[in-house]
């Protein structure tokens, strides 16, 4: 509890009660903005997708990792961390020079109007670096307990690779998959170093949240800058309370899914006999 109240609570109420110092109605008008509910927007958007595509690479490479020997395995396997040490200011200016219109990508891309650096797809580009690992981690250990007899077995019961993942695999991996998404979504919430190097911080376009933030406390809007912050910090809360609902959830999920793809794949039987 000590621990609590020093490190998370009493921020969290210094961060409330400052917002408090606003009368309702300013409180509205400073969250409500048309340039905040952009960045709102933008901001759990481009979370949203990067978590959505962590989760479909993480489980690609930790599929990989536990699965497969290969040459320079240990080395591949380490560079997985390297978000995790690197500074987000480092990495923002490295994905910025690279996907520059005259950068070493940049410039096969942009002829054909794919323009990676300044944009919104930038934004998504550098949240999926920095959660990436979040989902391998969270995803590797468990594929590495489940023996990989059981594929096998139900490989010579007639199964398929694609119903053995979903009839076999997925019930297993659907709880680290829920928690390395919701530890990348999290990470890709309040994430600020790299996005700011490489959004081009373009009010209605390419702004996020806490760049909001500091451009409100630039202003000396302190009171402005936390409401902000508060409706984030809710925002966020919310999301995480209801992936742990899911996390908590997913056995039963699990099985409804497996339930209704058994029922498919009976109606389909049906129809062709």
């Amino acid at each position: 509890m000590t621990y609590l109240s020093l490190l998370v609570l009493l921020p969290l109420g210094a961060c409330l009660a400052k917002a408090a110092s606003l009368t309702p109605a300013q409180f509205v008008d400073a969250v409500w903005t048309e340039r905040a509910q952009a960045a709102y927007a933008l901001t759990f958007g481009a979370a949203l997708v990067s978590a959505l595509a962590n989760v479909a690479l993480g489980l690609l490479v930790a599929w990989v990792l536990a699965r497969y020997e290969f040459p320079l395995k240990r080395l591949f396997d380490a560079l997985v961390d390297l978000p995790f040490a690197l500074p987000t200011a480092v990495a923002g200016l490295v994905y910025a020079n690279l996907y520059a219109d005259r950068g070493w990508l940049g410039q096969f891309l942009a002829p054909v109007g794919i323009h990676a650096a300044y944009s919104r797809l930038a934004i998504v580009l550098v949240l999926v670096f920095t959660g990436f690992p979040f989902v391998v981690r969270t995803v590797q250990p468990v594929l590495e307990d489940i023996d990989a007899d059981v594929e096998e077995a139900a490989a010579t019961l007639g199964a398929t690779r694609w119903q053995t993942f979903l009839r076999v695999l997925l019930p297993t991996l659907m709880p680290a998959l829920l928690t390395g998404f919701a530890l990348s979504f999290a990470r890709a919430l309040g994430e600020y170093g790299s996005v700011v190097f490489v959004s081009g911080n373009m009010p209605y376009r390419t702004e996020i949240a806490p760049v909001l933030i500091v451009a409100r406390l630039e202003e000396f809007a302190y009171a402005e800058a936390t409401a902000i912050a508060v409706v984030m910090l809710a925002a966020s809360l919310v999301m995480l309370l209801a992936i742990n609902l899911l996390e908590r959830y997913s056995d039963r999920l699990a099985m409804l899914f497996l339930n209704l793809m058994s029922r498919a794949a009976a109606g389909r039987s049906a129809h062709a006999s």
